[in-house]
């Protein structure tokens, strides 16, 4: 991937907090390429090894830690990720969260178990990561947040109430960030995506899918095609946007 100089993120540190969806490996790439020196937090050991292999070819002190951010004893796993931090790093320039777990039910058979678990992991872990990265970076007077959520956030689904829930809370959160910390020189926007798959599957093949007919341009999306946009929201060239989710779903929500 080109990255134009003003777009460079060479001598900054990025945090990437991943639920361990396709994406990630393919975020944290595009953040190495750029320059960045990437420290992943992620909920389960294969998603770390992942992400820390898609970027073993890029230059950069690349680590990352295990840690449970969401769950019921979230604060301990944010002290542990953090203290893994701490201990390499001395300022965060860039927060990532992509956490983004899915869950599909008829909403009056959602548990409240359920209800709770998927906020935890989808809400208060980004809550939790943009709280403490957001202390940091008003310190520091700069600072780039990125939430990668789903179209769904402004969006209805049959039995995606939960999810979608989770979704639109977490672009209220990126709003509302923006409009407080705007004044410490913090950028805080969202890219936001639709179906797409990390796997090489021909077009003519996917069109075979309803659901893929039912995409404006009739094809999923890959992750590769949301990195580029994720270096330019986390580079000094994002000055003048923040508070805005960008959609990158092949024009689903355009779609009526």
């Amino acid at each position: 991937m080109p990255v134009l100089p003003e777009y460079s993120l060479v001598g900054k540190v990025a945090i990437l907090a991943t639920s361990g969806g396709d994406e990630a490996p393919t975020l944290a790439q595009a953040l190495a390429e750029a320059g960045a020196t990437v420290f992943v937090i992620a909920r389960r050991r294969p998603s770390l090894d992942a992400v820390l292999e898609a970027m073993s070819g890029f230059l950069g002190d690349h680590d990352g830690v295990v840690a449970d951010v969401g769950a019921y004893n979230g604060a301990r796993g944010l002290d542990e990720a953090m203290r893994a931090f701490d201990s390499q790093h001395h300022r965060v320039d860039i927060l990532v969260n992509d956490a983004r777990s899915y869950f599909a039910r008829p909403f009056t058979e959602i548990t409240l178990e359920e209800w709770d678990t998927l906020q935890a992991r989808n809400v208060r872990a980004t809550f939790l990561l943009c709280q403490e990265g957001g202390r940091r970076m008003i310190q520091q007077r700069y600072g780039r947040i990125v939430n990668v959520i789903s179209g769904l956030a402004e969006r209805g689904m049959v039995n995606g109430s939960a999810f979608s829930a989770s979704q639109a809370a977490l672009l209220s959160l990126t709003r509302s960030l923006a409009v407080e910390w705007g004044r410490h020189n913090i950028r805080v926007n969202a890219i936001g995506t639709g179906w797409s798959t990390a796997e090489e599957i021909p077009v003519e093949v996917q069109q075979q899918e309803l659901l893929v007919r039912y995409i404006p341009l009739r094809h999923k999306g890959h992750p590769r095609d949301i990195g580029p946009l994720l270096v330019y929201l986390s580079s000094e060239a994002c000055d003048y946007s923040t508070g805005q989710p960008v959609y990158v779903d092949g024009g689903l929500n355009a779609h009526p």
